[in-house]
Order: C-alpha cells, then sequence, then structure tokens
C-alpha cells in the first residue's frame, strides 16, 4: 500500500513539489513566471497555514509550507481547510470553488485569471498524491 501523507505537511509538501516537477512540462503550464500562496484557515489543528508556489517559465521552482506572515506573491487564494481539501480530492474543481465564493482571490487578477487555465492540470497531480486529510 502507498505511503499516506498528512495533507499540507513538509512530506506532502516535499511529494507535492517532487511530482510537479515530474509531471508538469513547461510547455503544459504555458511558460508561465508568476507566484500565488493557498492560505487555509480553519485547519484541523486550528492553526492557520498557506502553501507558497513558484513557478517561473513554467517550472516549479518553489513550493513551501508557510505559518504566519505570508509571503510576497502575484495573488494569494484564501478559504477554509475543508474547501481546499474537497479541491485536493477532486470533489470539487478550483474555478466552481472560487465562482461560489468559497474560496477568495487577492492580488494580481491579470496573474490569477491566467493561471486558472492551467491550475487544473496542477490539482490533477495533486490529487493523485495518496493523502491522509
Amino acid at each position: 500500500m502507498a505511503e499516506l501523507y498528512r495533507y499540507i505537511s513538509p512530506e506532502w509538501a516535499a511529494e507535492a513539489y517532487k511530482r510537479l516537477r515530474q509531471e508538469l512540462t513547461a510547455e503544459k503550464m504555458k511558460y508561465m513566471t508568476v507566484s500565488m500562496v493557498t492560505q487555509y484557515k480553519n485547519c484541523p489543528d486550528g492553526k492557520e497555514r498557506a502553501l507558497y508556489y513558484k513557478f517561473v517559465k513554467g517550472v516549479v521552482q518553489a513550493l513551501s509550507i508557510v505559518e504566519g506572515e505570508l509571503p510576497p506573491a502575484d495573488f494569494v487564494i484564501s478559504g477554509d481547510y475543508e474547501v481546499f481539501s474537497r479541491v485536493a480530492r477532486g470533489e470539487l474543481s478550483s474555478r466552481a470553488a472560487t465562482t461560489s465564493g468559497k474560496l477568495r482571490m487577492r492580488g494580481s487578477m491579470v496573474k490569477a485569471v491566467s493561471f486558472a487555465a492551467v491550475a487544473e492540470r496542477m490539482n490533477k497531480v495533486l490529487t493523485s498524491i495518496p493523502t491522509k486529510y
């Protein structure tokens, strides 16, 4: 049986980084250069945390867990842990979560809208990680 990674743990983030580097080509990511933070509220342990992603010319350069002050990013998507976990399990698309207001976005709307075109490809890779929520 495959190892289960606790969602948004250091081990999960390392596995996500590895898979994104292996499975998403620069071409699939439209050669985008963008940084994004996904901010998780109401995590099971009561804390707030975030994931920071940075793509340079379509290649993931960074993926890290953040607690406390958020790093500068082109845009931030925030919402409840449960909503993000539904997206990660493939039960809800990131687009549907955003348009329904379950996830909120702030920052560069131009970058966010451009990134939305490839976000589902990224989410497909992330949903393939054996995860314990």
